[in-house]
């Protein structure tokens, strides 16, 4: 999958210091991964019209390639991604009140003409759209044999057709003009400090929602663990999601570190050994959350994340001039 091979491609990269952090992030990172989510997001429309069988192989393999672009810069939920919504319209989780399967279901009982019609599909709610909506489509027992076939059809090529018209927004966005923006601070960004702030803001998003929401959620509580909220259980991605997430946020973290040598190899030893903890998971939906030795080693992880985080918010946070109380998620 060529979304994987360019993950590898950004954890294998030597450790340097880079004289343009900004633009080798751009270059290296944030540039390649968009383009590669506007292919694969193309190419699982084109799947989608070729054969849209929930049980279709090219179907199924093209929702993981493109599914793994997603999750690849995710992380950079700022800008291109955020304008009108397209980061949630593309991935709307986590859904706590099963709001997509109720949305696809109303859908396809109602059966109307307008599924057809991309612009007004993306007036629909998000929780009928992108990947996890196709999700159901495509894995859940129920939804996936519900109505006719032809709705189905039409419903899944519809959701295809928006997540492309999505990524290719968002990739048209960054190399039209997004991209120039942070190279040369100045309108949205009115210094490099404010920019390299961004990009830490999306490193530590990465690490906060892969420990609290990819993990954390599953885990719940040692009297009440939740294995069904498992990020993409259905189509058995959970633990792809956390180890894809870490494979990528770590050439983030080094190049941050800039030339300090010293913080980037430890984040490449916290990143290495929370990388070794998740390939010896054999668990891909986190069904064993129940169970006090799976549970443990499912703790261990999310803990390594944590201490990732750490390192992040004493050592790079301060180097970059973010304030200490900084938090991700919180949009402070």
């Amino acid at each position: 999958m060529r979304s994987i091979a360019f993950a590898l491609s950004l954890t294998l990269a030597p450790l340097h210091a880079q004289a343009d952090m900004i633009g080798d992030i751009l270059d290296q990172q944030i540039l390649p991964g968009m383009d590669e989510l506007a292919f694969t997001s193309d190419l699982l429309a084109e799947a989608a019209k070729e054969d849209c069988q929930p049980d279709s192989g090219s179907l199924r393999n093209a929702y993981n390639d493109a599914f793994d672009a997603w999750i690849s810069v995710s992380h950079f939920r700022f800008g291109p991604s955020e304008t009108d919504n397209r980061a949630f319209a593309l991935a709307f989780w986590p859904d706590s009140r099963s709001k997509t399967p109720k949305a696809l279901s109303k859908i396809i009982a109602d059966d109307a003409a307008t599924i057809d019609q991309p612009d007004t599909f993306a007036t629909y709610s998000i929780a009928a759209r992108g990947l996890y909506a196709l999700e159901f489509l495509l894995y859940d027992a129920d939804l996936s044999s519900a109505g006719s076939a032809d709705t189905r059809c039409r419903l899944i090529q519809a959701i295809t057709t928006d997540i492309n018209n999505t990524a290719d927004a968002i990739n048209f966005e960054w190399l039209d003009s997004y991209a120039a923006q942070l190279r040369s601070p100045g309108d949205r960004y009115q210094t490099e400090a404010e920019v390299k702030q961004e990009l830490y803001k999306a490193l530590n998003t990465g690490l906060q929602v892969t420990a609290d929401m990819r993990l954390g959620r599953p885990l719940g509580t040692f009297d009440h663990p939740r294995p069904k909220r498992a990020e993409a259980r259905r189509s058995g991605r959970s633990l792809h999601h956390v180890t894809l997430s870490l494979q990528v946020l770590q050439p983030l973290a080094l190049a941050l570190s800039g030339d300090n040598t010293e913080l980037a190899k430890e984040f490449q030893r916290g990143f290495a050994k929370a990388l070794r903890t998740a390939a010896q998971l054999d668990d891909p939906v986190f069904a064993g959350v129940a169970d006090p030795s799976s549970r443990f080693r499912v703790e261990s992880l999310q803990q390594q994340i944590n201490d990732l985080r750490t390192i992040a918010d004493s050592k790079l946070g301060p180097s970059l001039g973010v304030d200490p109380g900084f938090n991700s998620l919180d949009g402070d």
